[in-house]
């Protein structure tokens, strides 16, 4: 019997999601566990798998089209079954939930004024949604954004006016020079993405009490050690990965950091999975390295390149960015020396990392001498982290990081 394939959540925040590209075509037997579609998500472009088996009947969602979590994309079944009664009921609901509110009556009143009020009753309604937004696709929107494009100048050609994909490609040339007045404003409507990150993080800002410790940490140590590897290796180990080790081994250490608040309990993590937030053109999103506290740090950089190559390309799947127990968000390679950053849930803590400078300093023996010195930002939950224990994690990271041997300790 023929059913409706329905749009699922690929993703913890996913309200909708937008069809990338159909990977099976009407007609293909499909088993379950094949890739019937990739969904561009709010978080990535993510393969849709097929729960049961059959023939695929049926399109209703097809390439560049979106569709909400619940709605049905495809049709499968058994080969020439009748689909039409099936049809007809999907677009009676869709009918019925984008049917127009009723329009107001015009007085009888001849007067011009009331002339003028019923043209404006009886006016063609606009394509645009009522709360003044574009109507576009999320692909659209981020294509827009990554190239600077304001979509209110972009003609659409999707279903009501729908600017996609195609729209915006072709409208990239003219669009760019296209006279503008000078230093004129630009609207561009929030993707996915964005809306979620600002969910996410006023929820964590304003939930969690926030506190936050500062200290410098001597870096010529990690420095000259990974400098000494890479001469002689193939695979370079990147810094991110002998900051994620020291971390872990810190945690490992001071094991109420890797912690959860539950609301009426704490979770404390047995596994020590650290996120590293990842920039892109449209938000940020967290990789995680999982289970660190079991794996060197030659394992976690090679582990740690798949996902942040993955990220660039929007290609990680939920696993791969969820639940991280602690984050590290580091803008060294920007030149920032020193800044805080926002807890992210479900971790307890997160690690602002700065760049790495040479600095004068005065040693014990009171000789002016110079060295690399970094400075770290510990913003911590109050509700499971006290100030004493945030303290000595911070301390005992230093510690390792400035003698590299102890944490072989």
């Amino acid at each position: 019997m023929a059913e409706q394939v329905l749009m699922i959540a690929l993703s913890p925040t996913m309200e909708n999601g937008l069809i990338a590209k159909w990977n099976k075509k009407e007609g293909d037997k499909v088993e379950s566990g094949d890739v019937l579609c990739e969904v561009e998500t709010d978080k990535a472009t993510m393969d849709y798998e097929a729960s049961d088996e059959g023939t695929l009947l049926k399109i209703i969602k097809g390439q560049g089209t979106e569709a909400g979590v619940g709605e049905p994309i495809a049709i499968l079944g058994e080969p020439g079954e009748d689909i039409a009664a099936l049809l007809k009921e999907i677009e009676t609901a869709s009918s019925k939930s984008t049917a127009p509110a009723p329009q107001a009556e015009v007085p009888s009143d001849t007067s011009s004024t009331t002339s003028t009020q019923a043209q404006e009753v009886n006016a063609p309604a606009k394509s645009e949604p009522s709360d003044g937004r574009v109507k576009s696709s999320p692909l659209a929107r981020k294509i827009a954004s990554q190239k600077g494009l304001n979509l209110n100048q972009v003609q659409g050609s999707g279903p009501g006016g729908r600017i996609v994909k195609r729209d915006v490609e072709s409208a990239q040339v003219s669009t760019h020079s296209a006279a503008t007045p000078f230093l004129s404003d630009q609207v561009f409507p929030l993707s996915q993405k964005r809306k979620i990150i600002a969910q996410r993080l006023a929820e964590s800002k304003f939930t969690a009490p926030h506190y936050y410790l500062k200290l410098s940490i001597q870096m010529d140590g990690v420095v000259n050690s990974r400098k000494a590897y890479n001469a002689t290796a193939k695979e370079k180990l990147s810094m991110n990965a002998f900051l994620i080790k020291f971390v872990t081994e810190a945690l490992k250490r001071n094991p109420v950091i890797n912690s959860s608040w539950k609301g009426d309990s704490i979770v404390q993590h047995g596994s020590v999975d650290v996120g590293l937030a990842v920039a892109q053109p449209d938000g940020l999103i967290t990789p995680v390295v999982r289970s660190c506290n079991n794996k060197g740090i030659i394992e976690i950089d090679q582990e740690l390149k798949v996902l942040i190559d993955k990220a660039r390309n929007n290609r990680l799947q939920s696993h791969e960015f969820t639940n991280a127990t602690f984050t590290i968000s580091s803008l060294g390679s920007f030149g920032i020396e020193e800044f805080t950053a926002i807890i992210n849930p479900p971790g307890a803590a997160i690690l602002a990392i700065g760049m790495i400078k040479k600095e004068p300093v005065v040693a014990p023996n009171g000789e002016l001498i110079v060295q690399s010195n970094m400075k770290v930002s510990l913003s911590c939950d109050h509700r499971v982290i006290d100030g004493a224990v945030g303290a000595k994690f911070l301390n005992d990271l230093k510690g390792m990081m400035e003698n590299p041997l102890l944490a072989l300790l």
